[in-house]
């Protein structure tokens, strides 16, 4: 049963945030009568809401028991602060987000109203290989998710993109050896993200990037900030694991 559940909560997706019964029912790949009394027993529990168009939807007591996943809790109230901070000093898009296994999830962000827009949301998942805080997070994983990311095919998202996984190893490298990253115009066409790394002592846990519009964009101004924005929150992130 538990396994049937997840299908179908997992057949919802940012591009279908609604769906009908027979649209839940072919997409969890469940027959109909299934899908319709687990859905029941869902919508009673709120992890499903029902709406006046018989669609179904992601209920708020999925996203409040979601909310309570430890990582992504203490993390985001130590970081919230940090993060209007360096808002306030460049009223640009401020993004959060740790690793999962292949993929990044983006915890958190702030969005400026005259920013460059992005393609991230809260709670939604990007490869590695092309953002700010994706190739922190790459740069800093263990060997073998490296290995596992450079054997994939690489998603190309603009004609910047890079997808060849030596350049992308020696991007890796430099990652690491200057303490930030740089995303120029590999996910849109419009936009730059410098991410830093935010570490403990057993290594690094997330990243914190700032994302602006390309022709605006002075990487090497901005690293300072982002980098000063990582290490403030590693200090917190100490002090918090000593009490």
């Amino acid at each position: 049963m538990t396994s049937k559940v997840l299908a179908m909560l997992d057949a919802f997706s940012p591009t279908t945030p609604a769906l009908t019964l027979s649209e839940l029912a072919r997409r969890s790949g469940l027959p109909v009568p299934t899908v319709h009394r687990r859905a029941a027993e869902l919508v009673a529990w709120g992890a499903l809401e029902r709406g006046d168009d018989g669609r179904y939807r992601i209920g708020l007591r999925l996203w409040e028991v979601g909310s309570l996943a430890p990582r992504g809790l203490g993390l985001r109230e130590l970081a919230l602060p940090v993060m209007e901070d360096l808002y306030e000093v460049t009223h640009e898009n401020v993004q959060l987000a740790v690793r999962q296994d292949l993929e990044l999830v983006f915890i958190e962000r702030i969005s400026g109203r005259h920013a460059v827009p992005v393609l991230t949301r809260v709670g939604g998942r990007f490869a590695l290989h092309a953002t700010g805080v994706g190739l922190v997070l790459l740069a800093h994983a263990p060997v073998d998710v490296q290995e596992q990311v450079l054997a994939a095919p690489l998603e190309r998202y603009t004609e910047m993109t890079v997808t060849d996984p030596r350049r992308l190893r020696r991007r890796l490298a430099e990652v690491r050896r200057v303490g930030y990253a740089v995303s120029d115009r590999q996910v849109t066409m419009d936009a730059l993200s410098v991410a830093a790394p935010i570490r403990v002592p057993e290594g690094v846990v997330a990243a914190i990037s700032l994302v602006v519009a390309h022709d605006r964009a002075d990487p090497v101004a901005l690293a300072p900030l982002v980098r000063a924005a990582g290490r403030a929150l590693s200090r917190a992130l100490g002090k918090t694991a000593d009490r």
